[in-house]
């Protein structure tokens, strides 16, 4: 796609970061939203890699109306962090891998509008997933850039990613391809957490008590000493 860039002329060209919509219609799909990008965002910290949620996603420069906000997307070879908003002209790279929590209202936009745009612009991988399974039976539908169109992907996988995809609930799951491990939701990481703390806590009180144990013994021994004289050597 062609950017256009504005002669030294014109007007400064403001590129709004919001628009006063909500961020998802329903409490489900808000849910799915954070916890895809925090899942996401836990497994790319290493890497030169940002993940976005609901933010402007600008095309064509010039043209502050063309524009875009996926629900989450993910961007290879870029500076890590939020932005208020992202222009593919000033970062040169265009998302690898775009998700859309899609519902029965915004069908036709995700499947139609979106789905060509995406492909128009090259990004890799589109998801949609329907939390309520409103319109998609099985709630999770990926689709994959194969010359200049997308192919519907038959395995949930995500090759950029290098992760499976599940439908746990209303939740997307991920699950690591190199060793197979989940890539755990914010509250599975604070459960998992809370039992490594319980075990720590128990293995302090079980080193605790044995602790003083031995400190018992010694005290039982020297109470001998002082009576008895040193033990007898065998």
């Amino acid at each position: 796609m062609t950017a256009v860039v504005p002669s030294p002329q014109q007007k400064e060209i403001i590129y709004p970061s919001a628009d006063g919509e909500p961020v998802a219609e329903t409490y489900d799909h808000l849910y799915a939203i954070l916890t895809t990008l925090e899942v996401l965002k836990q497994y790319l910290q290493d890497r030169r890699a940002t993940v976005l949620a609901n933010q402007f996603l600008y095309y064509s420069q010039g043209f502050p109306k063309l524009r875009v906000a996926p629900d989450v997307m993910v961007i290879f070879d870029v500076e890590p962090g939020g932005r208020d908003n992202y222009k593919i002209w000033e970062e040169e790279q265009v998302p690898k891998v775009i998700f859309e929590i899609t519902s029965k209202g915004t069908q036709d936009e995700d499947k139609n509008t979106k789905k060509h745009l995406y492909e128009g612009l090259e990004v890799q991988e589109y998801w949609l997933f329907d939390p309520k399974g409103e319109w998609i039976a099985e709630k999770l539908q990926g689709y994959r850039l194969r010359g200049d169109s997308y192919e519907i992907i038959a395995d949930s996988r995500s090759e950029p990613l290098q992760l499976r995809l599940t439908v746990e609930g209303k939740l997307i799951g991920f699950y690591r391809e190199d060793n197979g491990e989940k890539l755990l939701i914010p509250d599975e990481l604070a459960s998992a957490l809370n039992q490594e703390t319980l075990k720590r806590i128990e293995a302090e009180q079980q080193l605790e008590q044995e602790r003083q144990r031995a400190a018992e013994l010694e005290s039982l021994l020297a109470r001998y000493r002082e009576q008895f004289g040193e033990l007898p050597e065998n």
